[in-house]
């Protein structure tokens, strides 16, 4: 059975799941009682929302070539799980902890890590390099949130 996805689709998935980090770290901003972590999180939100803008800007910048949904043969375990992923972890509002920082923190970790794991599979499923590069910019802004988040979950061991 073959499959279609195209890169314009994988931005359309990253846009998502930039809106949804943004959705999360507003709700958990107004859970916590610190200043800082008030803060801190609220900065997240801004760094998803402008995540999201750039993601934008660089699917508007694909070529019509680009945007053609490129067909596979894909592994159909891989498939499976590249959806298991994008429909429990990514693409569905996460439960937010409770008030606990660390738990947030901890909680969007592992969603970062999932969205690095979906666009590497995605990655794999585009033909040729169309889109991939665009992708690995894509994947580079993730690993930079789990640099953010790893840092300050450092302050509450």
């Amino acid at each position: 059975m073959a499959y279609s996805f195209s890169a314009d689709e994988i931005f359309e998935m990253a846009k998502q799941i930039e809106r949804n980090g943004a959705a999360f770290y507003k709700e958990a901003s107004q859970k916590v009682e610190g200043e800082n972590e008030k803060n801190f999180l609220i900065k997240l939100a801004q760094i998803e929302e402008r995540h999201e803008m750039v993601f934008e800007e660089m699917q508007k910048e694909l070529a019509d070539k680009e945007k053609s949904s490129q067909v596979f043969e894909p592994v159909e375990e891989a498939l499976l799980y590249l959806k298991a992923i994008a429909d429990t972890k990514i693409f569905f509002k996460k439960e937010m902890p409770e008030n606990d920082m660390k738990k947030i923190l901890s909680s969007a970790i592992e969603t970062e890590k999932d969205s690095i794991v979906f666009y590497l599979g995605m990655k794999e499923l585009v033909k040729g390099e169309l889109g991939k590069k665009r992708v690995d910019t894509i994947i580079h802004e993730e690993m930079g949130h789990i640099r953010l988040l790893s840092e300050k979950f450092l302050d509450y061991k």
